[in-house]
């Protein structure tokens, strides 16, 4: 028969996993770093998934396809409720696990010694957290940080936190439109600049998709800037 059902270009797609969160069927998944439907029968055609994606890499078409199934769309958000582990681990190069070799040697020693000061200088931090009408944004340099950042880069407090204003997040695991929120902030304050800092992997590049989205929205002529983290604690790209 034919229906309405998404089509996906995978060229377009930079498996930033917003279209996923979207889909309350289950029927998109990333698949080596890309979205992919599923089974066509889990997809209604009814399109969710479309604002959401970044870099219009998702559409409707008319075509042959199977027929929605409801009962097997309950099925398959039950099972992935049950294995939400397996479904973290889809074939996103976010999910691949390696081993990390550190130095070690005197240099590493006398370094582990430093005492090292927070820079974090508002609380709550969490993107969907903090009340955008907050007055600690007038005036404010901006970090938006991805959080796994702050874990991979050994200097992350005085290199990028130190005199701003950190919001962190996670573009795949939360289920929120950070741009809605950071447009938000930015009309509602005089920001003088704006950092993103995200990890190297695909799904990251949702955070700094979403940044761009907010200054667009916005109207404002914000400097602003993106630095990539390796997996391995680097500055790989700036």
């Amino acid at each position: 028969m034919k229906r309405n059902i998404v089509q996906i270009d995978e060229e377009k797609c930079n498996g930033c996993g917003l279209c996923i969160s979207a889909c309350h069927e289950g029927a998109l998944q990333l698949i080596n770093g890309k979205a992919a439907l599923i089974s066509e029968a889990y997809c209604d055609g009814l399109g969710a998934c479309l604002p959401e994606c970044p870099t219009g890499a998702i559409r409707i078409e008319e075509r042959e396809a199977a027929s929605f199934d409801e009962d097997a769309v309950k099925q398959n958000i039950q099972r992935q409720k049950d294995t939400q582990t397996e479904k973290l681990a889809c074939g996103c190069p976010g999910t691949s696990v390696k081993s990390i070799a550190k130095k070690t040697g005197p240099v590493a020693q006398i370094k582990s010694t430093a005492i090292i000061e927070s820079q974090l200088n508002q609380w709550p931090c969490q993107i969907k957290l903090v009340p955008a009408n907050a007055p600690l944004f007038e005036n404010a340099h901006l970090l938006v940080a991805a959080d796994c950042t702050a874990y991979a880069y050994a200097n992350m407090h005085n290199e990028f936190m130190k005199n701003k204003i950190t919001l962190i997040g996670c573009p795949k695991l939360d289920e929120v439109n950070y741009a809605e929120k950071l447009t938000e902030i930015l009309k509602s304050h005089d920001i003088k600049s704006v950092t993103v800092l995200r990890m190297e992997v695909p799904c990251c590049g949702g955070i700094v998709n979403a940044v761009k989205t907010a200054l667009w929205a916005s109207g404002k002529m914000i400097p602003w800037h993106a630095v990539t983290i390796s997996t391995d604690g680097n500055v790989i790209e700036e």
